[in-house]
C-alpha cells in the first residue's frame, strides 16, 4: 500500500480522510499493563494519530512507517520521533534501527497490521519488547454505522470493492481480525481467535466521510483498474441516507477490534 502513497501522492487525502484520534482511554488502558513507561513504538504509524496518543503515557515514542509520503504528513510532538523503514529491510536490521533488544515498554499497530509481513513484524517486536513488562497491542477498524440507510449504503460499498482487497487483508480486517495469527500470551485484552470487540465515535462533515472513504485501498485500486465505486450513483445514496447538506456533522461509529499480549515464557 506504501506505494500508491508515494506515486499518487495520496498521503494529504488519507490524513485529511482519517479519524483523527482514538479513544484516550485505549491508551490508558494499554499503558497501564506496562511495566515501564520509557519507550513505545507505533508500527504503520501513518499520519501518526496513534503515536500522538501513546506519547501522553511515554516519555518517548517512535513511529515507525514504509511510507516517506505519510511520515512527511504526521502530527508533531515534542516526544515523537518518526523513523522511516523500508520494506525490504531485513529483521536484524529493523531492530538496530529502532534501538536495542528488550527495552520497549509497549508496541502497538493501528488500522495497519494487516499489511505487514507478519512473521517479520512478530519476530521484531519479540527482539524488541521488554521482558517481563513489554506488551503489544494491534487494533484496526472498517465497518462504520450510523443509520439503517447509510448502513445498507456502505454494505453495498464493500460488496463493490469486495474484487479490488488485497486478499491477506480482506481476511483480517473483514473478518475482525479472528483470523490473523497473533502468537503472543493474553493479558486480558483479547487474544489469538478472540479480539476484543471495541466501539469508536468520529464526528464528521459527509463530505469529510467522502474524503474518507476515497481514500480506502480497495476504492483506489478499483479506481486504478477502471472502476469507479464511488460514483455519482453511490455517493446520491450515501448523502441520501446522511441527510442535510455536506456540512452537516454527525457522529458516526467505527466498529474496532484490538489484541493485547506479551512475549509467551
Amino acid at each position: 500500500m506504501a506505494d500508491k502513497y508515494e506515486k499518487e501522492n495520496l498521503a494529504e487525502k488519507y490524513l485529511e480522510g482519517r479519524p483523527r484520534s482514538y479513544p484516550a482511554e485505549w491508551y490508558s488502558r494499554l499503558a497501564a499493563l506496562t511495566a515501564g513507561h520509557s519507550l513505545a513504538c507505533d508500527f504503520g504509524t501513518g499520519n501518526g494519530q496513534a503515536a500522538l496518543g501513546v506519547a501522553e503515557h511515554y516519555k518517548k515514542v517512535i513511529g515507525i512507517d514504509v511510507s516517506k509520503s505519510q511520515l512527511e504528513c504526521a502530527m508533531k510532538h515534542e516526544r515523537v520521533q518518526y523513523l522511516h523503514l523500508p520494506a525490504s529491510m531485513s529483521e536484524d536490521e529493523m531492530v538496530k534501527s529502532i534501538g536495542e533488544e528488550n527495552t520497549v515498554d509497549l508496541i502497538i499497530s493501528a488500522e495497519a497490521v494487516h499489511w505487514f509481513d507478519l512473521p517479520k513484524f512478530y519476530a521484531v517486536a519479540t527482539r524488541l519488547l521488554r521482558k517481563p513488562g513489554g506488551i503489544i497491542a494491534v487494533w484496526g477498524y472498517y465497518y462504520i454505522s450510523l443509520n439503517e440507510a447509510f448502513d445498507a449504503a456502505m454494505n453495498r460499498l464493500t460488496e463493490a470493492t469486495l474484487p479490488y482487497w488485497d486478499e491477506k487483508v480482506k481476511e483480517y480486517v473483514l473478518k475482525g481480525y479472528r483470523t490473523m495469527p497473533f502468537p503472543f500470551e493474553s493479558v486480558g485484552i483479547g487474544s489469538e481467535g478472540k479480539p476484543e470487540e471495541m466501539e469508536m465515535e468520529q464526528k464528521f462533515s459527509f463530505e469529510g466521510m467522502l474524503k474518507y472513504l476515497k481514500s480506502m485501498g480497495p476504492v483506489i485500486t478499483a479506481k486504478e483498474n477502471g472502476v469507479d465505486v464511488m460514483c455519482e450513483e453511490m455517493v446520491k445514496e450515501l448523502r441520501d441516507a446522511w441527510g442535510g447538506g455536506g456540512d452537516l456533522v454527525r457522529t458516526v461509529v467505527y466498529k474496532c477490534f484490538m489484541i493485547a499480549g506479551k512475549v509467551k515464557a
